[in-house]
C-alpha cells in the first residue's frame, strides 16, 4: 500500500497547494510597502503598545525570510544610543509623536525629527542614535534585513574617532 493511496491525491486539496497568499518582500521597496502597510493598520499594532519607564519597551511584530519588524515605544527622553545595527539594513517609520534621528554625516553630526508616516531607509553600518526629545511618548515600527543579530554601541569619543577615519 502507497502513501497515496492511504492519504489520497495531495492535489484533490486545493488548500494545501495556495498560491493566492501573498508574498514575501525581497526588496527595499518591499520593505518600505510592508512598514507602510503595518503602520497603516491601527489595530494591528496599537493595543500590543506598552510603555517602559526604566527602557525604550519593543516586541517583534512579524519575520519572513531575510527580515524581521519590531515594535518600538518610547517615553520622552528616551534614547537608542548611537549604535548600528551589524550587517543588517533596515526600513523605519514613526507611527505617533516624533523622534530625532541624530547621525553621522561628512559634516560632523547631523540630526532630524521624524513624524508619523515618513519613512527612513538605512544601509548596513549607518551609525545613528535614535531619542524622543518631544513631550509626549512616540511609538514607531522598525524592519531589519537580515533579521537584528547585533546592535553595536558608539560612546561619544568612538563616534568622533570612527568620523575622523570615515
Amino acid at each position: 500500500m502507497s502513501d497515496v493511496s492511504i492519504a489520497g491525491d495531495p492535489t484533490a486539496f486545493p488548500h494545501l497547494a495556495r498560491t493566492d497568499l501573498p508574498g514575501h518582500p525581497t526588496t527595499v521597496a518591499g520593505y518600505a510597502r510592508l512598514v507602510r502597510e503595518i503602520a497603516a493598520d491601527r489595530a494591528r499594532w496599537e493595543p500590543l503598545v506598552r510603555y517602559d519607564a526604566l527602557t525604550r519597551w519593543y516586541a517583534r511584530l512579524e519575520t519572513g525570510p531575510g527580515y524581521e519588524v519590531w515594535l518600538l515605544s518610547w517615553l520622552p527622553g528616551q534614547s537608542s544610543g548611537f549604535h548600528d545595527h551589524g550587517p543588517s539594513a533596515g526600513v523605519m517609520t514613526v507611527l505617533q509623536g516624533e523622534l530625532t534621528e541624530r547621525a553621522l554625516t561628512a559634516d560632523g553630526e547631523g540630526s532630524r525629527a521624524l513624524g508619523p508616516g515618513g519613512v527612513r531607509v538605512f544601509a548596513t553600518g549607518h551609525l545613528h542614535e535614535m531619542v524622543n526629545a518631544a513631550l509626549e511618548p512616540a511609538v514607531s515600527v522598525h524592519l531589519y534585513t537580515p533579521g537584528l543579530v547585533e546592535m553595536n554601541q558608539y560612546p561619544a569619543a568612538t563616534r568622533r574617532d570612527r568620523h575622523r577615519v570615515h
